[in-house]
């Protein structure tokens, strides 16, 4: 195991290693596993992007993000703008139902809600969302049509496994509430549990995936 010294020079090489990411106004911390990223950031875009690469590390149990955006020399841009800029952008990109989903934007902070009827839509409006200029955040209250059953979440798990590699689909659990999925049992690495949680997220109507899987 990764004393969190360790740890905090792996996220520092990680992010210095990321292109999109400006690592210098970043701060890393790290207690019992724990990542807290501080410091600033030039763009929504490069703090999801700080974020990602900090999850990438092997033995990073969660992550406490505390990045802001700050825009040094860019000309402050409306509210009004943004989201018409947003609504633009939704409507040329086809993995976004542009009909379903309503923007709201205040202070440059962007609140997203409306009804889909896959995960993959809402991921798709948040990303397009928080890559327009002058956007501080992204509160992505979209919420997912369908419920998912346990049948189906394990059946996307066991394919995603077979995919990638010879995993033993049967060690993961899989429990369903509403729309909320909660994984256990163990694996033998942590990118095959990265490939359930991701199988888990695929299934139409998750809203929310509790991974409790253990690397063993």
């Amino acid at each position: 195991m990764k004393s969190d010294s360790q740890l905090q020079h792996d996220v520092i090489d990680e992010l210095d290693f990321e292109p999109r990411v400006d690592s210098a106004d970043i701060g890393v911390a790290v207690t019992d596993g724990v990542v807290t990223l501080s410091g600033f950031v030039k763009s929504y875009a490069e703090k999801l992007a700080a974020e990602k690469a900090a999850r990438r590390v092997a033995g990073v149990k969660a992550i406490a993000e505390e990045i802001k955006v700050r825009f040094a020399s860019d000309p402050k841009t409306s509210d009004a703008e943004i989201a018409r800029r947003i609504l633009d952008v939704f409507a040329w990109n086809v993995m976004i139902p542009d009909d379903k989903i309503l923007v709201k934007v205040e202070h440059g902070w962007v609140v997203l809600t409306g009804t889909v009827d896959w995960f993959y839509q809402s991921e798709a409006a948040k990303k397009a969302a928080g890559q327009i200029g002058g956007v501080v955040g992204v509160s992505n209250q979209i919420e997912l049509r369908k419920m998912p059953t346990t049948g189906d979440v394990r059946e996307r798990i066991m394919s995603a496994f077979k995919r990638g590699a010879d995993i033993d689909a049967a060690l993961v659990t899989v429990a369903t509430d509403g729309g909320k999925v909660t994984l256990g049992g163990r694996v033998k690495a942590l990118h095959e549990r990265r490939l359930a949680e991701q199988a888990a997220w695929s299934t139409p109507g998750v809203t929310e995936v509790e991974d409790r899987i253990l690397v063993v």
